[in-house]
């Protein structure tokens, strides 16, 4: 796993909503099972945004010229 994905995992857990990380802990099976896929499903839509996005090397370089003949 590389930083930048760890990075953005954790980023979505922290700004996670408060009834998720509440539910989390709890004893009932479908409560918790609901905050799961729902955090589940923030993390997964936050890294495929980060692999559509184009990366800060990209934006920053500019592209080089094309060689004339």
């Amino acid at each position: 796993m590389t930083s930048l994905m760890i990075s953005t995992i954790l980023a979505v857990i922290e700004r996670s909503p408060q009834w998720v990380r509440h539910d989390l802990g709890s004893r009932e099976t479908a409560i918790r099972a609901r905050a799961e896929e729902t955090l589940a499903a923030m993390i997964a839509a936050a890294v495929q945004d980060e692999r559509d996005a184009p990366s800060t090397m990209q934006q920053l370089t500019p592209p080089l010229p094309r060689p004339s003949r």
